[in-house]
């Protein structure tokens, strides 16, 4: 079912408010606005409004849970859709997502990256993903912890199908835009830390941070990817 005239317009709207404000971010933080891409996270969405964004021009469509990805990317298999996990990922869903996906955001253990490595290897694939670090060092996130990964970083040459291509992080659940700014800030800073670790050929100067309440301060600090959703998605039925 296609979006009505309105919500279609709406829509529309609502994508170009936010890449305005993703142009104003990187403008003030002295970076051009190609340098950031905007991933639309169409989680408490429908099939049909996903079209609609990509037929408005945003083909970068991010999912949270693996099951509505399957879903989602099987309704939109006629488009020119780009998928992304933007959430936590177990090893009993790789082998159904590997196929299907641009990018992984969301790799936080040990037993992830080598099935997905595996899964890769199967596919003669080489597959993107960012390393998630758990900045607020909150209980209820997933994520490596800061401090174990100097070791992640020395291993990455053992999973040749990876291409690792940065970091990603979310902010706090509480404290607010200054808050969410120290984690943003303290994610750049881990990522040229951990540079030096790194096998040669591997950057680390991917950062997806940000999301719809704090997707300008991320860029501020240096995001090159955000994930926004409900800002997209307000008053369109």
């Amino acid at each position: 079912m296609a979006l009505s005239p309105p919500s279609a317009r709406r829509l529309a709207d609502n994508l170009a408010r936010v890449r305005g404000a993703i142009d104003a971010a990187a403008a003030r933080a002295g970076r051009p606005a190609d340098a950031v891409q905007l991933v639309a996270v169409t989680k408490y969405v429908g099939p049909e409004i996903a079209r609609a964004l990509v037929e408005a021009g945003c083909i970068e469509l991010g999912e949270s849970r693996p099951q509505e990805l399957w879903r989602k990317a099987e309704a939109l298999a006629d488009t020119a859709a780009r998928w992304h996990l933007i959430g936590h990922l177990q090893t009993n869903k790789v082998r159904r997502t590997v196929p299907l996906v641009s990018l992984i955001h969301s790799v936080d253990t040990w037993r992830l990256i080598e099935s997905l490595d595996a899964e890769a290897a199967a596919l003669s694939a080489r597959l993107r993903i960012f390393l998630e670090v758990n900045m607020a060092g909150e209980a209820a996130k997933h994520g490596f912890d800061p401090q174990n990964l100097p070791e992640v970083c020395r291993r990455l040459g053992e999973w040749a199908n990876l291409d690792v291509r940065g970091l990603m992080t979310m902010g706090p659940l509480e404290g607010g835009a200054e808050a969410a700014r120290r984690a943003f800030a303290g994610l750049r800073e881990l990522a040229a830390r951990l540079q030096p670790f790194c096998p040669d050929g591997t950057s680390l100067a991917e950062l997806s941070m940000g999301m719809s309440g704090d997707f300008e301060v991320a860029i501020e600090e240096g995001a090159t990817i955000v994930r926004v959703g409900s800002a997209l998605f307000e008053g369109v039925a």
